[in-house]
């Protein structure tokens, strides 16, 4: 009853999935994911042990068809599950059951492997594998163009109602001491595959990062600027400010400078 793309950038050190289906909080089932070790996507019939179990294998160093051999092997109801692997190097497996419902079936390739049942047909699956094959940019990005192509394509035939992006980086969280490095859920909406990408807008806003000689210098006119802005916000420091904004991320540590994107938020852009 879902469509999903698993993936990794290992250049960047990413794992990933991404989902949309006719069922609420999809996000809740389908993704699992951990830096340096692997993704896994667990739908149709979801057997939700297929996650942690899948990861705990991959972590073991199996590749991703040898888990997903031994993770459907094992299951006496094999043949209703759909799932797909990518593995710490890049090895990608997919499954899909006899018993799944039309339209079913995946794809692989170096990095991916995309998957979906009750389908519209089976675009839905080439446009999420090849979307993503000849789309460039962040894995985040890759993977929300790839979901929005499928789900332009026809998507779940039953309709359109949760979407979730995952993503994750051994030391990419908020604050650093975490892999989380995206997690955004839609779980119940018209059209959820959209407001995903309207949610990783404003994560971007929040949590990216600015390269540093692009930081303008809090002097002079700006630096009076500044100033004011803030304490017409009810402030006495920026760094007070921005903790509300959740900008602090986005910080100089040293106080001597502002990203420009935290100054447009102050401006009010």
């Amino acid at each position: 009853m879902t469509f999903s793309l698993v993936a990794c950038d290992l250049d960047a050190r990413q794992w990933g999935v991404a989902v949309a289906s006719k069922f609420p909080s999809v996000g809740a089932v389908v993704p699992w994911a951990k830096g340096d070790v692997g993704a896994v996507a667990t739908q149709s019939y979801a057997n939700l042990m297929y996650g942690p179990q899948g990861l705990e294998l991959l972590s073991s160093g199996l590749g991703a068809q040898e888990v997903l051999d031994r993770l459907t092997t094992g299951d006496p109801e094999r043949e209703t599950r759909q799932a797909g692997i990518v593995d710490a190097r890049g090895g990608s497996a997919t499954f899909t059951g006899s018993e799944c419902l039309d339209w079913a079936g995946g794809r692989t390739g170096q990095g991916f492997a995309a998957q979906g049942n009750i389908l519209t047909g089976s675009d839905v699956v080439d446009a999420l594998a090849d979307t993503f094959t000849s789309t460039g940019g962040p894995l985040i990005e890759r993977l929300l163009a790839s979901l929005l192509a499928a789900d332009r394509a026809g998507g779940d035939r039953r309709g359109r109602q949760s979407a979730c992006i995952v993503v994750r980086e051994v030391g990419g969280g908020y604050g650093g001491n975490n892999d989380v490095l995206l997690d955004l859920r839609v779980d119940d909406h018209l059209d959820p595959v959209p407001e995903v990408g309207r949610l990783y807008d404003i994560h971007r806003r929040l949590f990216g990062t600015t390269p540093k000689e692009e930081f303008l210098p809090l002097e002079g006119d700006l630096g009076d600027e500044v100033g004011r802005l803030v304490a017409a916000r009810g402030f006495t420091a920026l760094a007070d400010w921005a903790s509300v904004e959740n900008l602090e991320e986005r910080l100089d540590p040293d106080g001597r400078s502002i990203d420009p994107v935290v100054l447009g938020v102050l401006r009010g852009g």
